[in-house]
């Protein structure tokens, strides 16, 4: 079984354009961090860039040939036909979702969602459905029989745009697991969509010096400086992907 993480990552942000190569520190972007994050998970075996054939995203595709990383470029708008033929091109067998807005992912949710989804014959798996894990941990892995089966099925616009919906939207069609926190964690948040939340990642990463930062880290930085909450506290969070 080959599970490979598929990155969906774009410079065409509606809300923070060309956010995914920002500089966090002075030597790392924000694809930086995330590469470097899923480099911890143990049971991750191919990392595999998913960006647009538009122009605009070449960058990206520059980003991963400097640092000797996959990449599949693909419809833009069609995110479902994007990761089927990403996954079919590498010979995947299950895929993990993570977006390039979350650098911070904590490798050690993402092998426990994928251990739960190993411990029986799941679909699709997730911790970010039922929500009580901060923004920016989200996780989901899901068979290629699976993702197939939603290529093929999926009709709706929204199911096409936002690759797994349509697994979630049929719980009779796909044997699901929601993996929840024991604490409800989810009024959290250092995913990035806008400005304010770039901003609390390049405190969070410069206050934190072990690597790689886990959920656990940033919780107890918080807890010792609770005024990094209000960095981002005005943002809405938005319930559909910017990449």
């Amino acid at each position: 079984m080959t599970i490979g993480c598929i990155i969906q990552a774009r410079m065409g942000s509606m809300r923070l354009p060309g956010k995914v190569l920002l500089k966090l520190d002075k030597n790392n972007t924000v694809l930086d961090y995330l590469i470097q994050q899923i480099g911890y998970c143990k049971k991750i075996q191919k990392i595999i860039i998913a960006t647009t054939s538009l122009k605009e995203d070449d960058p990206i595709e520059e980003f991963a040939k400097i640092n000797n990383l996959l990449c599949y470029r693909g419809n833009r708008s069609d995110v479902l036909d994007r990761y089927y033929k990403c996954a079919k091109q590498f010979s995947l067998s299950t895929i993990v979702r993570i977006t390039a807005d979350n650098p911070l992912i904590d490798p050690v949710i993402v092998d426990e969602v994928i251990t739960g989804y190993n411990s029986n014959l799941y679909d699709y798996a997730s911790n970010a459905i039922i929500r009580s894990f901060p923004y920016g941990t989200e996780t989901e892995i899901f068979s290629f029989v699976s993702l197939e089966k939603a290529w093929c099925d999926a009709k709706d616009i929204l199911d096409r745009e936002h690759v797994t919906s349509y697994f979630y939207n049929n719980p009779k069609k796909f044997r699901i697991l929601y993996i929840k926190n024991k604490n409800d964690l989810s009024f959290l948040r250092w995913t990035i969509d806008e400005y304010d939340d770039f901003m609390l990642i390049k405190k969070i990463v410069t206050k934190i010096k072990k690597r790689p930062i886990l959920m656990n880290d940033i919780i107890s930085l918080f807890d010792n400086e609770p005024e990094l909450v209000t960095i981002n506290e005005n943002v809405e969070h938005k319930n559909y992907d910017d990449d």
